[in-house]
């Protein structure tokens, strides 16, 4: 059995924080605007694992109105949205992630983001993939206001056995 799981997350660009995706410090004069250290990849990610399989979303588990997340580094929240998405009997397959960005260009740091993203979900790198997208000057990416990071990620029951898909391949008949 399997399942798809999407999330998305934008922040505003604001000067003096430090600019965080995948839990990847990447150098640029602005960061992300937000309760936590805004990671819009990693909430993406999170929610995307969450949504998989029926969990909610990381609002409900990290809400931005609780004083404990302000400042909160999102790794946190994937790893909590992780043991919750294992303990429900699920496991990520792959992942495919897109980041929105006029500004910086993330060419140089998609390597080390999809290396992060592997390590953080215990897949290989070639189970992950990080694309980067402009805005094309459209927007409040493309005017260099915000970025903004969609995901996708695979889950596959982990109690799922060749007898159970024979078994639910009777009941479909």
């Amino acid at each position: 059995m399997f399942r798809v799981g999407s999330g998305h997350d934008t922040h505003r660009l604001e000067a003096g924080r430090p600019l965080v995706l995948g839990g990847v410090r990447v150098d640029h004069p602005k960061g992300l605007a937000g309760h936590s250290d805004a990671d819009v990849v990693l909430h993406a990610v999170t929610d995307a694992l969450l949504g998989a399989a029926a969990l909610g979303d990381i609002g409900d588990l990290f809400p931005d109105t609780d004083p404990a997340h302000q400042g909160a580094d999102s790794r946190v929240f994937l790893a909590e949205a992780l043991a919750r998405v294992g303990r429900a009997g699920w496991r990520p397959v792959n992942l495919d992630v897109t980041v929105f960005a006029q500004e910086p260009k993330l060419g140089p740091v998609k390597a080390a983001i999809r290396a992060n993203l592997a390590g953080l979900l215990g897949l290989p790198t070639d189970a992950v993939s990080v694309k980067a997208k402009t805005g094309e000057k459209v927007g409040h990416v493309g005017r260099g206001e915000a970025l903004g990071c969609h995901a996708v990620v695979l889950v596959q029951k982990t109690d799922f056995t060749a007898e159970g898909a024979e078994a639910a391949e009777k009941r479909q008949s």
